[in-house]
């Protein structure tokens, strides 16, 4: 069945097979809903359990995200049309994420975007090296809820306290929840620069953004 096939292409981290089995969901006509919740997710999802339990390692997730990333990508249009189709407005909320101007690190952003995603939130990653500007306007575009940025650098961790003075400074700070993340980060550096939120992992930012939304 093709949804477990997708399941099993991203949880392999294969590519090239999720998007041989995306395009084929295209050309039968086949429920782009089902293909991306029953297949790609239920894919990242068991990628997640088994890396929280320590039975995957990172070279495996970041396959497996890139993989879904592929599949999105393939599916988007379709996907959209189908829920508009079906009166599905019911997301859980919009969120804006991406790696600070100065760092070209986006492996953990990459994770924690493939598992927003699998957990059923719009996300609209901006990639990396972006400035506070970048974010912001993306999350005006989208009409976003929460901006994530993430940092892995000492040096470019002042970024995220500037996105939030950024935000201040346009009278948008209440408009938006503002989390952060990165290896060097903690939880008391987030308070100091005035953060809505910090994450270690992708599980925990997951949850945090369900706790922000609710």
């Amino acid at each position: 069945m093709i949804l477990d096939e997708l399941k099993a292409a991203v949880m392999d981290g294969d590519a090239e097979q999720v998007a041989v089995l995306c395009r084929k969901v295209l050309d039968e006509h086949l429920n782009p809903v089902e293909a991306v919740e029953q297949g790609l997710i239920k894919g990242i999802e068991e990628i997640g359990r088994l890396w929280t339990e320590g039975e995957m390692f990172l070279p495996d997730v970041m396959m497996g995200a890139d993989a879904l990333k592929v599949g999105l990508e393939i599916l988007g249009a379709e996907l959209s049309k189908a829920k508009a189709a079906a009166g599905d407005t019911d997301r859980r909320g919009r969120i804006v994420i991406g790696t600070v101007k100065g760092d070209i690190h986006d492996i953990g952003k990459n994770i924690v975007s493939a598992m927003m995603t699998a957990a059923g939130f719009d996300v609209f990653d901006i990639g990396y090296d972006q400035g506070v500007d970048v974010f912001v306007d993306k999350a005006e575009q989208v009409g976003a809820q929460i901006i994530a940025a993430s940092a892995l650098l000492t040096t470019t961790m002042d970024e995220q306290k500037e996105l939030v003075e950024y935000l201040k400074s346009k009278g948008l700070r209440s408009k938006y929840k503002v989390i952060i993340g990165g290896g060097p980060t903690t939880q008391g550096w987030a308070d100091g620069v005035g953060a809505d939120g910090w994450a270690e992992t992708a599980n925990e930012a997951v949850a945090l953004c369900h706790k922000l939304l609710d």
